[in-house]
């Protein structure tokens, strides 16, 4: 029964996770990338099938593919410590270890603030704040009570602020999510260029699961591309896939 669903393909989104389930618990791993793929037909931006397909490349020992499905969903959903945990897990069996640049606290704590919620999650705080800041307006132009007034005006300032700062972090993470300026390479090992050719400089190798951002994406056959500690060249567009 199993096999045959295989075969035809499930019709639909739930027919698909639960195939691609059955087929982990039996480590069919490799059917069961091709089902999540097949289900990412039905819903492209689900952060559980991402997550999945990571996982079942990694049970393959496909650390690459495993890191960017990983990628994908904790796009999708940077607050789930799963999809990180098991990030950083396939991400310790690279071979490449590169110290990121230093950055002002102030900012490595901003950007992890910002991930602690997807764009939804800080959309839905921003309309919640949002209503509550006008309930607390309401308290202050129409209660009786001076204490009530004080409560009502020091509580609607509080969640404007909150307000605008969910409104700027859903902001971020949009841009994040629809940039697609980072890629992750698929290759064993590349050597990277000083210019977009063959013919160019050879200035460093960097191996297959190594995260890179891209900064020129204008050429079709060759990516700029930047890494944590600031080096930077030129590698075929053949060699990444961009999450």
């Amino acid at each position: 029964m199993l096999d045959h669903l295989v075969k035809t393909k499930p019709d639909c989104y739930e027919a698909s996770c639960l195939l691609g389930e059955l087929l982990c618990e039996q480590e069919r791993f490799k059917e069961a990338a091709n089902v999540y793929h097949e289900a990412l037909k039905y819903k492209p931006a689900d952060f559980d099938l991402y997550y999945n397909l990571g996982n079942s490349y990694y049970k393959m020992d496909n650390i690459a593919k495993a890191i960017v499905n990983y990628e994908k969903a904790l796009v999708l959903n940077p607050g789930n410590g799963d999809i990180r945990f098991n990030l950083e897990l396939a991400q310790s069996k690279t071979v490449d270890k590169v110290t990121p640049m230093s950055e002002v606290f102030l900012v490595t704590w901003m950007k992890n603030l910002t991930n602690t919620m997807s764009e939804k999650g800080w959309a839905k705080l921003g309309i919640i704040t949002f209503i509550l800041m006008l309930l607390m307006l309401a308290l202050y132009f129409f209660s009786k009570k001076i204490a009530l007034k004080k409560v009502g005006f020091i509580s609607a300032v509080c969640l404007l602020l909150v307000c605008f700062v969910a409104n700027l972090f859903a902001s971020n993470q949009k841009e994040k999510a629809q940039n697609h300026g980072s890629a992750i390479i698929m290759a064993p090992s590349v050597t990277v260029k000083s210019t977009p050719n063959e013919g160019g400089t050879d200035l460093f190798i960097i191996h297959e699961g190594r995260k890179v951002t891209i900064k020129d994406n204008t050429m079709k056959d060759w990516k700029e591309i930047q890494l944590e500690d600031g080096n930077a060249g030129w590698v075929p567009t053949s060699v990444i896939e961009v999450i």
